[in-house]
């Protein structure tokens, strides 16, 4: 049972009174948008008024949670994500209309489709996560005002190994046997996550830092569906460039799996991907409109490219660390190109001359794995990505909750 709400708590902050109102079409960062149009037509001027664009359910949700403390908003959360509105039955309507929102999915979403997408990411294994961290979050970390909400939030440094980890986690809840679908880990981590998006916009609209002119709304549409593309068509992209041979079909299942989380994820639909030729569209009209990597963008690829070491705390594990910050650096130039790289600030190594030679091993794996079937490669992703949650639960709880700036 929840109780109601008193008139004020601690949770965050009180709800602005008004939202700050945006004086032109689109932010400062959306560049390029002549040119762009030339290309791609009107549809780059909806691209970039979705910069302004929020999540309006979410927000709603966390506006009415706000005069909870913290514990009471917490445990709200965590009931209506594991049983949907009937679980929070006295929470505000806001609440229940957010998870309500959640539990009822689209028609399209076919969860044999997604449970078959996930695969890919546990017969790839150890090559999905060095794909997650060398391509997929160092892209996310190039885009100079789709960063600002994280170097805003702090903690920069010190809490890289703990975002490194949540975001394998998540993805690995995504990628579990109905984990994007009610009662699914990713469905928990999703409804939590979309929440601490809507605390984030709610925080920084209050917050004199934040320059809604220049960046646009914390977490918008924009974003979100970027972040939807880097780990769906983006992660594919760099799989292949390692090597991994991916059929059609699961490409095709994999993205939907994407589209099922994007979806609960609060993505608008008029941006959400179905199928990687959308994917590949958006990334494109993304590219065109951004501008290049900024001094943020290179204190992130640098907190992250460190996180192996700061994470570590045994003697073998500083040694394991310096090996993966090697391949992590190794991987990053292949994978982005040196242009991006050097952008973002990731060093060169003279250890890429073995890259040839790591990328006709994995080619080797692939072949044998098409010909004896892939039941080993699964059992042994599946222990990789379990121990990745296991030492995150170990280490920093949970997590997935609410900042509080």
């Amino acid at each position: 049972m929840i109780a109601s709400p008193p008139a004020e708590g601690p949770f965050g902050v009180e709800p602005p009174s008004s939202r700050a109102q945006p004086s032109s079409l689109y932010p400062g960062r959306f560049l390029f948008a002549a040119t762009a149009r030339a290309s791609f037509g009107p549809r780059v001027d909806r691209l970039g008024r979705l910069l302004f664009a929020g999540d309006p359910i979410a927000d709603a949700a966390i506006d009415a949670l706000g005069s909870y403390d913290r514990r009471t908003a917490h445990a709200i959360i965590d009931a209506g994500a594991r049983g949907g509105a009937r679980g929070v039955s006295e929470a505000p309507e806001a609440v229940r209309a957010y998870f309500d929102a959640l539990y009822t999915l689209p028609l399209w979403a076919d969860r044999a489709r997604a449970d078959r997408g996930g695969r890919l990411l546990f017969r790839t294994s150890m090559l999905t996560g060095l794909v997650l961290g060398a391509k997929s979050l160092l892209l996310g970390y190039a885009a100079p005002g789709g960063n600002k909400p994280l170097v805003l939030a702090g903690g920069l440094l010190e809490r890289a190994p703990q975002r490194l980890n949540e975001t394998a986690r998540y993805v690995r809840g995504v990628a579990l046997p109905g984990g994007i679908f009610p009662g699914g880990e990713g469905f928990v981590i999703t409804a939590k996550v979309r929440l601490m998006h809507a605390q984030l916009r709610r925080s920084l609209l209050t917050d004199a830092r934040w320059k809604i002119q220049e960046w646009g709304v914390p977490a918008n549409q924009h974003d979100m569906a970027a972040t939807i593309l880097l780990f769906s068509s983006e992660l594919l992209s760099g799989l292949q460039a390692l090597g991994v041979a991916i059929a059609a079909e699961e490409r095709d299942d994999y993205m939907h799996l994407w589209r099922v989380a994007g979806h609960l994820m609060g993505v608008d639909p008029e941006i959400l991907p179905a199928n990687a030729g959308d994917a590949t569209e958006l990334t494109a009209m993304i590219a065109a409109t951004q501008g290049e990597p900024d001094a943020d963008s290179r204190a992130l690829a640098q907190a992250l490219l460190e996180s192996p070491s700061r994470a570590a705390v045994t003697e073998d594990e500083r040694k394991n660390a310096l090996r993966q910050i090697i391949l992590f650096r190794v991987a990053a130039r292949e994978l982005l190109g040196d242009q991006m790289a050097d952008a973002l600030g990731v060093q060169p190594t003279p250890f890429r001359r073995a890259f040839p030679l790591f990328k006709r091993l994995i080619a080797s794996g692939e072949r044998v794995q098409k010909m004896v079937g892939d039941g080993q490669a699964m059992k042994a992703g599946q222990t990789y990505w379990d121990n990745i949650r296991d030492l995150g639960l170990a280490r920093y709880g949970f997590g997935f909750e609410l900042p509080q700036l």
